[in-house]
């Protein structure tokens, strides 16, 4: 099956290069292959499975809708399922922001609607310029490509995204932050800085693809006054960190920041295909069709994310990844101390970053040593050996991500870090060079662990 896959598909395939298995079977945090082998997901569909796989109440969901004889297909009509998911919705979202709200459905991928978000802000700006960020991650239509940051075609203007690892301007903390706030205003403010009025500004409050980067509370609340003040529309990008993810229900909770357009997808379809955008009333200038889709009425996706979504608010899931993600990033820079090859342990809530380097190949003028993709690649394939699947990230692809689902226990919360501490351990004695004292520090602190659970 996989050497037909390999003929078949076309060569943009991804996941299927580095997790070669034949999944036939999942349930919640594990996925069964067809060869009987057992994994622990921890990467979730890229962030959609908020409930794991295959959880009851998106099933019940589900069965329910295809028992009750409902058209499965339905545009842009409104429909019973609809109505109840657009109310689950605007029940999770910054009041602010809900009293006062449209919503879009759009094509069923992020990407369409973060294509809707760019034309929704130019429409009622009657601007077409763009801000966005270095590392972004937007999608992979022409327009959302065009706002990430691997884009080669630049058509928007790029502004420094804070982080603290491999800060811009050196300097990393607060001050890191505080001077990409300011060369962002200063860019907007200097009638010479070549840079029109833009139609807005796209972010991340954690960059994800970009290597699991959190935006400081502080330097997101600078952007939303920075774009209030000079009237640019805020459009945040919710798609993988929405839905309890980060330890809030959304992301921009953590900085109290209100957007004017929250970009939606992945978990909030309960698995499957759904999309959507929320904006500010004051922003509905589209005449009818302006941004239209055939598979935007997909009743399916919208009674399992009402499932979803009333599941995480109603369990206090948000909360709970809060909590655990804590203890996960305690356990993996513990590990750090002991592994110079981890340059750095980040993230929040249940979305985790490992960024590893070549603690040997830094020069005299690196701050930090540089990213070693190989041997991100080399702790994937050690991690799967070991039934763990993860997924890799950021600059040069040297980012190990962990997106295990909310509903993660502590038990496999331990089994995963167990895996993963093997797996890391494997792939540094077998790709770096170490004296005998490295060897004793880096040596496995748990025997390899046993069939999954």
């Amino acid at each position: 099956m996989l050497r037909r896959q390999s003929l078949r598909e076309s060569a943009a395939r991804t996941y299927a290069r580095s997790l070669p298995i034949v999944p036939v079977r999942a349930r919640g945090l594990t996925i069964e292959g067809a060869d009987g082998r057992r994994y622990l997901d921890c990467l979730s569909g890229a962030g959609t499975l908020a409930l794991g796989h295959n959880h009851p109440v998106v099933l019940e969901a589900i069965k329910k809708v295809l028992d009750s004889g409902a058209p499965l297909h339905v545009l842009d009509l409104a429909t019973p399922v609809k109505d109840a998911f657009t109310s689950e919705l605007f029940a999770t979202l910054p009041g602010e922001l809900a009293d006062n709200a449209r919503v879009q459905f759009c094509g069923p991928a992020g990407t369409d609607a973060v294509e809707a978000a760019l034309k929704l802000v130019r429409t009622a700006t009657g601007r077409s310029g763009l801000l966005a960020f270095t590392g972004a991650y937007h999608g992979m239509t022409a327009g959302a490509l065009a706002a990430s940051g691997g884009a080669t075609d630049v058509r928007v203007t790029r502004l420094p995204y804070p982080q603290d690892y491999r800060c811009p301007f050196g300097v990393g903390g607060a001050r890191g932050a505080e001077l990409a706030a300011h060369w962002t205003q200063n860019l907007l403010d200097d009638p010479k800085s070549g840079v029109a009025a833009p139609a807005g500004m796209i972010v991340e409050a954690v960059q994800g693809e970009g290597g699991v980067i959190p935006a400081p509370d502080d330097w997101m609340r600078r952007m939303r006054r920075i774009t209030a003040d000079r009237s640019i529309p805020l459009v945040v990008d919710e798609v993988q960190t929405g839905v309890g993810r980060t330890g809030a229900f959304w992301a921009v909770e953590h900085s109290g920041v209100v957007p004017d357009v929250m970009v939606l997808s992945k978990a909030i379809g309960g698995s499957l295909p759904l999309a959507v955008i929320v904006y500010r009333s004051e922003l509905d200038a589209w005449e009818p069709g302006a941004h239209a889709g055939t598979f935007r009425g997909n009743q399916l996706a919208m009674a399992a994310g009402t499932a979803t979504l009333a599941y995480v608010r109603e369990n206090k899931l948000a909360e709970r990844a809060g909590i655990l993600g804590d203890r996960i990033l305690g356990r993996l820079r513990g590990l750090a101390a002991a592994h110079p090859c981890v340059g750095d342990v980040r993230g929040r809530g249940l979305m985790i970053g490992v960024e590893l380097v070549d603690p040997d190949a830094a020069g005299p003028d690196d701050l930090v040593p540089p990213a070693s993709s190989a041997l991100a690649l080399a702790v994937q394939q050690e991690c799967l050996a070991r039934g763990l699947i993860v997924e890799l990230g950021g600059r040069h692809s040297a980012v190990v991500r962990l997106l295990p689902p909310l509903t993660l226990t502590d038990e496999q919360a331990t089994a995963v870090l167990d895996r993963f501490a093997d797996a890391l351990a494997a792939a540094e004695r077998a790709h770096i060079p170490q004296s005998p004292a490295s060897r004793r520090a880096t040596a496995p602190a748990t025997a390899a662990p046993g069939p999954s659970h």
